[in-house]
C-alpha cells in the first residue's frame, strides 16, 4: 500500500505576490529593502507602464510603499518593502517550501 501523500492546500499562496513580476519585485526588496523605480525596471527587465500596474498591486496590498520626491531638479521614486510586506513574503516563501516538500 503506497504512503499517504499529504494534501496540497494551495489555496495557502498568497495571490498578490505570486505573480511573476511582483514576486520579483518582492525578492529585489527583501534584499535591498529599498530601490529606484528604474533600478527596479532595469534589474527586472519590465516596461515603466508594466511596472507600475504592479507596484500598485503590491501597494493596494500594502507590502510596499511608494515614495515620490526629487533628487535635485529631477523627479525620483523609490519603492520600499513594508514590514508587513517582509512578514507576507516570509510566509509566502514557507508555504511553496510546504508545497515542494523536503528536497534530498
Amino acid at each position: 500500500m503506497p504512503a499517504a501523500r499529504p494534501s496540497l492546500d494551495i489555496g495557502r499562496i498568497d495571490e498578490v505576490i505570486h505573480g511573476r513580476l511582483r514576486l520579483g519585485v518582492m525578492a529585489y526588496l527583501a534584499n535591498a529593502e529599498v530601490a529606484d523605480f528604474n533600478e527596479l525596471k532595469d534589474v527586472l527587465e519590465v516596461t515603466q507602464g508594466n511596472l507600475s500596474v504592479q507596484l500598485r498591486k503590491l501597494e493596494d496590498a500594502q507590502y510596499v510603499q511608494i515614495e515620490k520626491g526629487y533628487l535635485g531638479r529631477r523627479p525620483r521614486t523609490q519603492v520600499r518593502i513594508t514590514p508587513a510586506g517582509r512578514a507576507a513574503f516570509a510566509a509566502y516563501l514557507e508555504e511553496l517550501g510546504k508545497l515542494i516538500g523536503p528536497q534530498g
